[in-house]
């Protein structure tokens, strides 16, 4: 039996959707307790109703991004661990670059199926899953004290300044960028792989265009697509580029 076999078996199965199961299922307790709360205090049922359609809505379509992750872990990891780790509290570009980082600190030349190994699956696993549990920790220990300081003082509210919150989420963006950045052109320079430099142009021009028409022409609907769009693009470049050369 092949590795990706073993990942994709019923036992592996079981174990993610009885996760999984619990999540919905304790989403849909508080979906049920929430609509009650409303109820009670007199809240119309026409507006939520409106409201659950409108969410429903504004959650089924940008999940359109998390199911290509899914989609582009599942050839190397299997199914059940993408899926289990982006229903849960995974984030798309945490968990591919994670992995990625992780399989070629175990010696592969990345998520490739080929090479993947059962140890280097379990330290795959165990690195993308250690990596983000302290998001959940620290909101627990820290939050209540961080979200005093990201919300703006009212003295620079008045003169339109920015808070805390504005300039570390800006540093954290342009670190992030300028990492993979920096991260293609070395791999470009020292293996002459420019596959990633042109699915990153690609994917740059693509959100460019829906952000132009986001803020420019306030067709603020597109931000659900945005980010599939960009990949989709980003993935469409790399196989015509590939099928040409």
């Amino acid at each position: 039996m092949s590795v990706l076999s073993q990942l994709n078996s019923l036992p592996i199965y079981l174990i993610c959707g009885t996760i999984v199961l619990f999540v919905i299922v304790m989403s849909v307790f508080f979906m049920v307790r929430a609509w009650r709360a409303g109820t009670a205090i007199g809240m119309d049922k026409a507006k939520l109703r409106r409201v659950v359609t409108s969410s429903c809505t504004f959650t089924l379509l940008p999940s359109i991004s998390i199911l290509l992750g899914v989609i582009a872990l599942s050839g190397s990891l299997g199914v059940p661990l993408p899926w289990l780790r982006l229903s849960v509290i995974g984030a798309l570009h945490y968990e591919t670059s994670v992995a990625d980082i992780a399989a070629r600190g175990v010696g592969l030349s990345g998520l490739n199926a080929s090479e993947m190994t059962l140890k280097a699956f379990t330290t795959i696993a165990l690195v993308m899953s250690v990596g983000i549990i302290w998001s959940l920790i620290f909101t627990a220990l820290f939050n209540k004290g961080y979200l005093k300081k990201l919300q703006t003082p009212k003295k620079a509210a008045k003169s339109g300044g920015k808070s805390f919150g504005d300039y570390a989420m800006n540093a954290m963006f342009i670190g992030l960028v300028a990492a993979y950045i920096g991260s293609y052109v070395g791999t470009y320079t020292s293996t002459g792989d420019y596959m990633p430099l042109i699915v990153l142009v690609v994917s740059a021009l693509v959100m460019a265009v829906f952000t132009f028409f986001i803020e420019k022409k306030n067709l603020v609907w597109l931000e659900n697509f945005s980010i599939a769009g960009s990949m989709l693009a980003g993935m469409a470049s790399a196989v015509a580029v590939g099928a040409l050369v």
